[in-house]
């Protein structure tokens, strides 16, 4: 086994109430355009509403006024005549003024009337039509401004004449920054578009002898195992502009967008021969074609579009396909034939030796100190695809930063992996004094029996430290060496291991707790599939009864078929009841027979709660001899807790 055995869940209790309250979710302020627009119209509201209106007073009024000599700056302008009436305060108080206006029809015996009366007044000409017009129209056109730029923004590249154009981004030559030094432990996918890397450079070297380059190269393998970065490191070594898109970026709400868009990408990549169009995600485009119960004609057509453009476009053009996908048995079939995708290159998960190639990468961006050994990390990473390494990197430069470290020691890289494989420690988890010696029993239990049984990877670490969703401890295995067969032996042993803390209970206790939950999960599915993939069952015979084909049920995608009767069913559920009971028995006797051993390791668990692997080989040293356990008092069975209390 080489990842980590996360068991000891139980059940969580629920949550109850009066608890500390929760963090304040609510959204910062942002200013926006919006904001601004109900500003303005705010204000030209406030002012219709809160602005007093003008006096408008008749003739025999205004002249009353003005013989009681209640007229303040008044103006006579070719239209109206504009000014203040002051009006006296009651009972000797503040004076204050009211402004007025008065049409003027009759002009000359309007001024006269003023001079007669010895009233002030000055006459000033009309501002005109124009600047009254804009007085009005100003606020509009502000507001007309404000409502454009904020559509704009909300949808700044939906143009009603875009919808057709294909949405890849297009990086020059200097943009890409990507080399094959980039690329590490995937060497053989590498040698594999080198050649595109020729042809691209010179494509006159393969035209003089009549061959032709793969018109597509198909990027298969496991999410974050590198098929983006190789693709990029293709266009940064060829020095040629570089399309990047999704395969579901051609699809949308509207019918025949897709299949435009892929015209127009194979347009533009004709525009910028030689290039390179990569396709992330193709399985979202290119999904096998008459699979699912409704069909979507949008999305065929868009596939049909990509089809005729991959035959039609000429081969020697100097552009080149690049498609990446972790689904390649749900593709349709007219797409992977020769004359399209032409050459598949399956992006594997790196070897120990790959491993160490991808963390020498991404450790030349951070400090190390001198201890660290990327041999034994690359050794504690089996299964580890690249994204994952990086991940592991960084997890520890956040780890030795938040120590106050000056560099990346080994500890911060140790932790980094536990919390990838097992999860975040929980430290506010406290065990009871029962709980911790079950699951320290449990462990040791896993511990010894992979210990002593052959073909079983070394224990590395074995833990009691909650982790992870319910994970009350875990013991850690380390192969030796890359692995890529299993004997019958060693899938019945490694059944054995995980059956091991279950059987430490039940030696030790009396009764089995639910710690060994996801053990039986893990051990039954391995026995189901040596019954019905592998073939290694004496009574059901060399026969694989379940096969993975397309399942319209599960739109297209690939599903377990099972073509056998109900009589071979129930036939195939005793035959994993049977290997999974055997595998019990293996682990009860070992453990049985190596008594002293379980419990001087689950007493050394339960004081530090973590051993490594020199400690625990100094615990299997001292054993007197095989089959010869110490005398160990029998303990008492203890009472477990139920299903319903959290072990």
């Amino acid at each position: 086994m080489s990842d980590s055995e996360r068991d000891q869940g139980g059940n969580r209790p629920e949550g109850r109430g009066g608890g500390r309250p929760g963090p304040d979710r609510r959204k910062p302020f942002r200013f926006s355009l919006g904001w601004v627009f109900l500003l303005v119209i705010g204000l030209i509201l406030a002012n219709q509403f809160f602005s007093p209106s003008p006096l408008r007073p008749k003739w025999t009024e205004l002249a009353d006024w003005g013989k009681k000599g209640e007229l303040d700056e008044v103006v006579f302008s070719p239209s109206k005549i504009v000014g203040y009436r002051v009006v006296p305060g009651r009972d000797g108080g503040e004076e204050k003024k009211v402004y007025f206006e008065f049409p003027r029809v009759v002009r000359d015996s309007d001024e006269a009337f003023f001079r007669e009366n010895g009233i002030p007044y000055r006459t000033e000409s009309d501002s005109g039509g124009l600047a009254t017009a804009l007085v009005w129209l100003l606020p509009f056109g502000f507001l007309i401004v404000i409502w454009f730029l904020i559509m704009r923004k909300m949808n700044p590249s939906q143009q009603v004449m875009s919808f057709g154009k294909s949405k890849a981004k297009i990086y020059a030559e200097k943009e890409v920054g990507v080399t094959f030094a980039d690329v590490a432990g995937i060497d053989e996918a590498v040698e594999e578009v080198r050649e595109i890397v020729e042809f691209l450079r010179q494509p006159e070297k393969f035209q003089a002898l009549g061959a032709r380059i793969p018109k597509g190269v198909l990027l298969l393998g496991a999410p974050g195992t590198g098929k983006t970065l190789l693709a990029r490191a293709v266009a940064g070594e060829a020095k040629v502009p570089f399309f990047s898109l999704s395969g579901s970026d051609f699809v949308e709400m509207f019918v025949g967008v897709g299949a435009s868009r892929v015209r127009d990408l194979f347009r533009q990549a004709q525009q910028h021969s030689p290039c390179i169009v990569f396709i992330d995600e193709l399985d979202a485009l290119g999904k096998t074609r008459g699979t699912t119960p409704v069909s979507n004609d949008e999305r065929e057509q868009t596939l049909n579009a990509l089809l005729v453009e991959m035959d039609g476009f000429d081969p020697n053009s100097g552009v080149i396909l690049i498609a990446a996908t972790n689904r390649p048995e749900i593709l349709d079939p007219a797409l992977m034939r020769p004359g399209r995708f032409d050459r598949q290159i399956v992006v594997d998960r790196p070897d120990i030796r790959g491993r160490e190639k991808i963390l020498e990468v991404h450790a030349a961006k951070v400090k190390l100190d001198p201890d660290v050994d990327l041999k034994v990390i690359a050794q504690r990473t089996p299964g580890f695809a690249g994204a994952d390494l990086a991940n592991v990197i960084n997890e520890a430069a956040l780890l030795a930063a938040r120590r106050d470290k000056k560099a990346v020691s080994m500890d911060e890289l140790e932790e980094a992996i536990d919390r990838t494989i097992a999860g975040l420690e929980k430290k506010n988890r406290v065990m009871t004094g029962k709980e911790k010696e079950i699951v320290a029993h449990h462990e040791a239990g896993h511990a010894l029996v992979a210990s002593m049984l052959p073909h079983c990877d070394p224990v590395h670490r074995i833990s009691i430290i909650p982790r992870g969703m319910g994970a009350l401890g875990h013991t850690l295995q380390l192969p030796t060496d890359e692995r890529y067969l299993l004997t019958v032996e060693e899938l019945q042993n490694r059944l054995a291991v995980l059956l091991g803390g279950r059987a430490a209970e039940v030696i030790v206790f009396g009764q089995v707790s639910t710690g060994a939950q996801n053990d039986l999960e893990r051990a039954t599915k391995i026995a189901r599939r040596m019954v019905t993939e592998y073939g290694m069952s004496e009574k059901m015979g060399p026969v694989s009864y379940e096969q993975e084909r397309p399942n319209i049920f599960l739109g297209g995608g690939m599903g377990t078929q099972k073509d056998y009767s109900p009589e071979t069913a129930r036939e195939i559920d005793e035959e994993v009841k049977r290997m999974v009971s055997k595998a019990e028995e293996l682990a009860l006797r070992t453990l049985t027979e190596h008594r002293g051993l379980l419990e001087r390791i689950a007493r050394r668990l339960s004081e530090v709660e973590l051993l490594e692997r020199e400690e625990i080989q100094k615990i299997l040293a001292v054993e007197s001899g095989p089959g010869e356990p110490e005398p160990v008092p029998e303990p008492a069975p203890a009472e477990i807790p139920g299903s319903g209390e959290d072990v």
